[in-house]
């Protein structure tokens, strides 16, 4: 918990329904994870729309910039085994 008497900030994420990727939703402040996790649902579900909360603090999360790109996602142009054009979907799979 942080000393200055402010809360630590979370950050928050929501899956809709099963079988979904978890989505950012937005941030919040909170003493702690039980707090940011029941905050969050307060907040971010009230209408019912979440099926899973995911509450991480913001000073946990490592991002890339987006002046990295290039180096960083150019070696994946390489492996072509790694795009999806080698196989058919079958029509009744979801959430590809």
């Amino acid at each position: 918990m942080a000393t200055d008497q402010t809360w630590p900030l979370f950050e928050v994420f929501i899956r809709s329904k099963k079988g979904l990727s978890h989505v950012h939703a937005g941030s919040l402040h909170a003493a702690d994870a039980k707090m940011a996790l029941e905050n969050a649902r307060d907040v971010y579900t009230r209408r019912g729309e979440g099926s899973s909360i995911w509450v991480v603090p913001s000073a946990e999360i490592t991002a890339s910039a987006p002046a990295d790109k290039g180096e960083l996602y150019d070696p994946a142009d390489n492996k072509v085994y790694r795009h999806p054009t080698f196989y058919k979907v079958p029509d009744d799979v979801e959430f590809i």
